[in-house]
């Protein structure tokens, strides 16, 4: 591996670079955290060669997001449940916007 292609993984928010450890340090959680967050399928790390989870800035974004909820009261699962869909909403916003953008207009019709 280059240089280059190593100084690109920095930029890459799916990149798996955080051991479950450095994680849990990051997110101000305990590694339980993160295994519920998994198991609740809210997440899903890569494993390294020797099967240690392996988590993306992408996925520490969502962790960190579901840590407000639950931290405010909030079940578990009722937490990654929310999380999911806001991502959803994010991402069909996104398309939207790029549909738009192509269609040569820069927002929404706003015919009754």
């Amino acid at each position: 591996m280059t240089a280059d292609e190593s100084l690109s993984r920095l930029d890459d928010d799916d990149y798996p670079a955080y051991t479950m450890g450095r994680a849990a340090e990051l997110l101000g959680t305990t590694p339980g955290f993160l295994r519920a967050i998994g198991e609740a399928r809210l997440i899903t790390p890569l494993r390294s060669e020797g099967g240690h989870r392996r988590y993306s800035r992408y996925q520490l974004r969502i962790a960190a997001r579901a840590r407000e909820l639950v931290d405010q009261g909030m079940p578990i699962e009722a937490a990654c449940r929310i999380v999911i869909l806001e991502d959803q909403l994010e991402e069909a916003q996104r398309i939207n916007a790029e549909y738009r953008r192509a269609a040569g207009t820069s927002s929404p019709s706003t015919a009754a």
